[in-house]
């Protein structure tokens, strides 16, 4: 895992010297590649992951499984266009949930069971929060697109507060009851702190693919190429990436689509994230059981 932190580092600051030299319009554009590409191929498998955790079975098949999942999918993007802000309210919680649960799982094996979740909840909203609080005017415009109401105040610093405060709490906590090193408490402060630097020198999307790409979706197709094969040799990794290519080229065509019907009625950021939040719904579910499959085995 210290050679993806220190990738991650590494490609930060790369992606931060980006922001200062070229235009922001060629950083959005940069952002979304990357969301589409890297982004998108880290939930691209979910039909794989299943099948492992049903340990290959054979009651499934793989059509049925796939049309499981579009169903899901489509009930989402749904939900999206009839109540987009409640919609929008449920696709930030299970991200935030998502995104601590995923940087957290392999530190976190000693932590009380019950603090976990909450944990890894407040954890993955810092993150969204701290990247609000540094593109607060361009926060507020797209929740005014989705959703069609104007929010004037989105309560950042409070927030902030609040969460940084118990999250300071858990892990000092968990470093007195030596459950975690100082090592570790102390580096994930200073990504933190990379964090911050980088979501208050970036566009809103920008900032948002540095962090989604190199510290989310990088290290979770890791997870996932080891939980399937068993390794992340090249050999495994091109597998991943066969397996993946449909389902890939599916959500891709599935984002043309969705902006066909939608375009006439919805801004691009609205459709965006709608489908986004779509696809990010039975992805977060499959991970959760992907990490408990982990847990209860030998």
């Amino acid at each position: 895992m210290n050679n993806i932190f220190n990738f991650s580092i590494v490609a930060s600051f790369l992606g931060l010297w980006i922001t200062t030299h070229v235009p922001e319009s060629f950083e959005l554009i940069l952002g979304f590649v990357l969301i589409f590409t890297f982004g998108m191929v880290h939930g691209s498998n979910d039909l794989l992951i299943v099948n492992k955790i049903l340990n290959n079975s054979k009651h499934y098949s793989k059509f049925t499984l796939l049309t499981a999942y579009l169903l899901i999918v489509s009930i989402a993007v749904l939900f999206f266009y009839w109540m987009p802000s409640l919609a929008m309210i449920l696709f930030i919680l299970f991200s935030a949930y998502h995104f601590g649960e995923q940087h957290w799982e392999h530190l976190f094996s000693k932590t009380n069971s019950i603090l976990k979740p909450i944990f890894y909840f407040s954890y993955g909203m810092l993150i969204l929060f701290l990247l609000f609080i540094f593109n607060d005017t361009e926060v507020k415009l797209i929740v005014s697109e989705i959703t069609g109401y104007e929010v004037t105040n989105l309560y950042s610093k409070i927030i902030l507060a609040i969460l940084g405060s118990f999250i300071g709490v858990i892990l000092a906590i968990d470093f007195f009851t030596k459950r975690l090193p100082l090592e570790v408490i102390l580096k994930e402060l200073f990504t933190l702190a990379v964090l911050a630097i980088i979501f208050s020198s970036s566009s809103l999307i920008w900032g948002f693919s540095i962090y989604f790409i190199l510290w989310h979706s990088i290290p979770s197709l890791i997870e996932q190429i080891t939980f399937i094969y068993g390794d992340v040799k090249t050999d495994s990794t091109l597998k991943y990436c066969k397996a993946a290519l449909p389902y890939w080229i599916i959500s891709l065509v599935g984002m043309v689509i969705l902006y066909a019907i939608f375009s006439s009625e919805k801004q691009f950021y609205s459709l965006f994230f709608a489908f986004i939040a779509a696809v990010t719904f039975p992805h977060a579910f499959v991970m959760l059981n992907m990490f408990s499959k982990k847990k209860a085995q030998p």
